[in-house]
């Protein structure tokens, strides 16, 4: 789900009923937490067989607030606890204090609510080695998650490389660069070859990198679509093909002027 293109009850509950999708990623910013707790019920999927990622976002930052958030987004979902909680974004804007105090005192919250339960994983998003590397020295824990934009125009090989050294799974998102990758000549090329679709060969390039990757529908079609791409393998040179396309382009928020 996302604050951009709306959102689809009927989406969501195909998506848990046909499609065996069990991880529903969501933040506070998209604005249907709520809706997400009417749309799981419908779909009559037992809770402990859902992964729950939801995000924090930078108007709730600071210890307190932080507790306190997350505490509101599982009631808003319906659930005692969340499989995954992120810090959405590294930009703090608080006023008289950096960005790393802030992001050091949020994080502590983080661990709190990790080694209650409260929060079965703790993570971040859009982060980068340089925030990565602040948080190691301010803190305790490793986030397990980094969630980060990551398609063929936009692959942080660095980053992914970084994040493995460490133990930090790298989740992609945006894995279509929000439908600009869809009509590039050379992925509707590889369609043909491969007898795919352009999303489906995306998809599959990203998870073939090793990378968590989940891809965003409002439409139910285009939901099954994407979940068919555990039966064909793109050949190694296809793969350097798109791993080639990296022009640094983001179609969502570039972190890179966030110290």
């Amino acid at each position: 789900t996302s604050h951009q293109g709306g959102y689809s009850h009927d989406a969501v509950v195909h998506a848990l009923q046909k499609c065996g999708i069990r991880h529903i990623d969501t933040a506070k910013r998209y604005g249907c937490e709520s809706l997400l707790q009417k749309a799981i019920k419908e779909s009559g999927v037992k809770r402990d067989d859902l992964w729950i990622t939801t995000k924090l976002w930078h108007s709730d930052y600071g210890y307190e607030n932080t507790k306190k958030a997350c505490f509101e987004s599982c009631e808003r979902l319906g659930v005692e606890y969340l499989d995954l909680y992120l810090i959405h974004w590294p930009d703090a804007h608080v006023l008289g204090k950096s960005n790393r105090e802030v992001r050091a005192e949020t994080w502590r919250a983080m661990e709190e609510l990790y080694e209650k339960g409260l929060c079965r994983s703790i993570g971040v998003s859009n982060f980068l080695i340089s925030h990565l590397e602040q948080l190691k020295e301010d803190c305790m824990i490793t986030p397990h998650v980094n969630q980060v934009e990551y398609h063929p125009f936009q692959r942080p090989q660095e980053l992914v490389d970084y994040c493995r050294t460490r133990d930090i799974v790298f989740e992609g998102y945006c894995p279509l660069a929000k439908g600009e990758a869809l009509t590039h000549p050379s992925i509707i090329q590889l369609a043909k070859k491969y007898g795919r679709t352009p999303a489906q060969i995306c998809i599959r390039w990203s998870i073939q990198n090793g990378i968590v990757t989940i891809p965003k529908s409002t439409k139910a079609e285009r939901i099954q679509e994407n979940c068919k791409v555990f039966d064909f393998t793109i050949a190694e040179d296809d793969t350097e093909i798109l791993n080639g396309m990296h022009d640094g382009r983001h179609v969502s928020w570039d972190p890179s002027l966030i110290v």
